[in-house]
Parts: structure tokens; C-alpha cells; sequence
């Protein structure tokens, strides 16, 4: 081994994989890296731990090293993503009470988002005619993909997450228990707990957020920019190994020793079967078995999704400014599409061509004008259902 011992914090997740996977197959010491991975609960101590040099890089949240490097909702340390751990990957998943109520009020194709967008805004109508409390939904983090693809979606079907509902934070591991035990009415997340609900029967997967965002960058490999600065053979090394980890996972074939490796209880904890599913797109959606498949689910290292592009961390920045936690500022959007850094992953495999994904506008959501990436706020217009422009 060379260079000092490498401390890497995780959120149990499946698209923090390529990461694990490149430690535990040995990629990253074939590299002559020493790396610890540190599973942790929340995000915040994620966040804080990579912050305070407690950790040398860390599997984080997409919206969070942006929200970092722009000093948001906590400290400002600038960070950069050199590698994308995982596109897609979420799902919504909603209890069978309101699955029935949802259903009760669908008028239209239940694949389509907004059709289950509409059908929700008349369920709260309905609730709010009764005096019932507002519905409840989970998501991770205030800086999340899942928090804003619940508002994106929610918001097209003319539901308001800031007035109609509520929205709390709740870690990851966490999500299954509070549905199961009535503190929420649906939840966001990444795999595996959407499976490990509907596999106790106490959910059903509404949507993959793919059916609302074609692309959508989930989880990043996260280092601070200081870091990066002072170790820049180290992180190409350290890059080196996640993409090789991602192409191992991604052959069909290597996929049962991925999932055996991710089930470790020092890893995520959860059976190999259904870790397996995730991998392969083929999820249980309904407690009665109902299967849907997608080659969207999840993306660790196909259609160029390790990556990392910078019109991604655009539209996380323009969904900070649509609902109201930051100003919209020609710089603070060049900072947040600098946090992705396709340089670096070019750098450390040799390579220059941008893989094609077939997105058009590399964003692919399922309603409103295409994305530009470059004019924040004229996209934002279009959307009725906004907070108002910060000073």
C-alpha cells in the first residue's frame, strides 16, 4: 500500500456499491490504496464528518456537496464529485391505505406520473374536506434528489409540498419503521427499502422516480476540493476502482457475488435476493408480488452514468432556487455545476469522449419545457407552483 490510510463514510444503500464493491473485491488495494469504508446513519453526519476532514471522501447525496460548496443550510466547504455512484435509483413507495386511495381517484394510465399526481391532489382535497390531517411524506434530506423529485412531482399534479402536505426527513434505514408504524404516509428513498417494504407487505412502489426524471444523478463520490488539490493521484486512484467496481456490477454475470458482498451486516444488512433484484431493474411493486421491470432503476456504471455532468447539478441547483433555499445567481449556478467534475473522472481513465445517454436535454423529466441548464430562472417560470425569487 501507498499513502496514508483512507477513511470513506456510506449511507446503507445500493448505489453506494461501486464503492463497496471496489474495497471489497480488492480494486481499490490493487490500486495501492488502504481504505476503510465507515457505514453511518445520516446523511448530516455524512456531510459533516467528509466537512471536517474526518472522513477523505464519502458517498453523499448529489444536492448536498452541492448545498456544501455554496455554503447552504450548514457550513460552506467547497466540494467536488469526481465520480457518480449512482443515477436513478429511487422510488416512491406509499402505504396500502393510501395506495387505495390513490386508486380510488385514478382516472388514467397508473404508470403515468401525472395521472398519480392528479389522483393525489384529490385525495388531499378529499382529506382537507373531511379535517383530516395532511399526509405525510418521507425523504431524506432537505438537500436531496428525493426531496425534490417528491416536489416535482407532487407540484405537477397542482399539490403544494410546502402548503398540502407535509415533508420530513428521515434517514434512510429508518423509512421502513416509520411506515410500518403510521409516522408516514409514503416515503422517497434509494434501494433497498422500498423492496424491504413491500416484501413485509406494509407498501407499494408507486413510481420509480425514472417514470418522473429520465436521468437523474442520485449519489456522488464526494471529496472536499482541498483534498482533491493535495491528492490528486490518490483520487485518480481511488477513481480507478470505482469504475472498474462499476463495470464488475454491471455484467449480469457478476451480479449474485455484487449482491452477496452488499448484504454483508457491516454493509447494508438486507438479504442478497433483494439487493440482486435492484441490480437486475426487476422489483417487487405490490405485497400481493406484482413485478415490474426497468433497465432505468438503477444506473451504476451503464449509459455513462458514473460520469459525472454538470447539467445535472444545474437542475439540483435550479430546484434549490424553485423552492426557496437559495437566490438565483449566474455564480452560484457556476459554482454548482462545478462541483461535477468530468475533468478529473476523464483524467484518472485516460479518456475524453462524454458517454451518449439518449437524453436529449440530459434530464428527460416527464413534464414542463426542456431543461436549459444556462437559463435558471427563465426555466423556472414555467412552473406554477414555486416559492418566490430570494433576494
Amino acid at each position: 500500500m501507498t499513502g496514508k490510510p483512507l477513511r470513506i463514510g456510506f449511507i446503507p444503500l445500493i448505489d453506494a456499491a461501486a464503492l463497496i464493491v471496489a474495497v471489497d473485491k480488492g480494486f481499490t488495494a490493487a490500486e495501492g490504496l488502504d481504505v476503510t469504508l465507515v457505514r453511518e446513519v445520516s446523511w448530516s453526519n455524512v456531510r459533516d464528518k467528509l466537512n471536517l476532514g474526518l472522513f477523505d471522501a464519502a458517498h453523499l447525496l448529489a444536492p448536498v456537496a452541492i448545498a456544501s460548496s455554496l455554503g447552504l443550510g450548514h457550513v460552506k466547504v467547497p466540494i467536488i464529485a469526481p465520480f457518480t455512484l449512482g443515477v436513478n435509483g429511487n422510488a416512491i413507495t406509499i402505504s396500502p391505505a393510501l395506495h387505495a386511495a390513490i386508486m380510488v381517484q385514478i382516472e388514467g394510465d397508473v404508470t403515468d406520473p401525472m395521472v398519480t399526481a392528479k389522483a393525489l391532489a384529490r385525495v388531499v382535497a378529499a382529506r382537507r374536506d373531511k379535517g383530516l390531517e395532511p399526509l405525510t411524506f418521507g425523504m431524506t434530506f432537505p438537500f436531496s434528489t428525493h426531496n425534490y423529485q417528491l416536489r416535482f412531482w407532487m407540484a405537477a399534479g397542482g399539490v403544494d409540498p410546502d402548503e398540502d402536505v407535509r415533508l420530513v426527513v428521515l434517514p434512510p434505514p429508518y423509512m421502513v419503521d416509520s411506515l410500518a408504524n403510521g409516522h408516514v404516509d409514503a416515503f422517497c428513498v434509494g434501494a433497498p427499502w422500498n423492496s424491504v417494504a413491500v416484501d413485509l407487505g406494509i407498501g407499494h412502489i408507486l413510481h420509480f422516480v425514472s417514470d418522473i426524471l429520465v436521468r437523474a444523478a442520485e449519489k456522488v463520490l464526494a471529496v472536499r476540493q482541498r483534498w482533491a488539490d493535495d491528492n490528486p493521484d490518490t483520487l485518480a486512484a481511488l477513481v480507478r476502482a470505482c469504475q472498474r467496481a462499476a463495470a464488475f456490477i454491471e455484467k449480469p454475470e457478476n451480479r449474485a457475488v455484487a449482491a452477496e458482498i452488499l448484504a454483508g451486516s457491516d454493509r447494508m444488512g438486507v438479504d442478497a435476493e433483494v439487493i440482486r433484484r435492484t441490480l437486475d431493474g426487476r422489483l417487487k411493486i405490490s405485497p400481493d408480488g406484482k413485478l415490474r421491470e426497468s433497465g432505468r432503476y438503477l444506473l451504476v456504471g451503464r449509459e455513462g452514468a458514473a460520469r459525472p455532468d454538470p447539467v445535472q447539478a444545474a437542475w439540483l441547483y435550479a430546484q434549490m432556487v424553485r423552492w426557496g433555499q437559495t437566490a438565483a445567481t449566474p455564480e452560484a449556478l457556476q459554482i454548482a455545476k462545478s462541483v461535477f467534475r468530468p475533468d478529473l473522472y476523464d483524467r484518472a481513465l485516460g479518456s475524453t469522449a462524454e458517454p451518449a445517454h439518449g437524453v436529449a436535454d440530459g434530464i428527460g423529466a416527464f413534464t414542463g419545457p426542456a431543461f436549459d441548464p444556462d437559463d435558471i430562472a427563465n426555466h423556472l417560470k414555467s412552473f406554477a407552483i414555486r416559492r418566490p425569487s430570494r433576494a
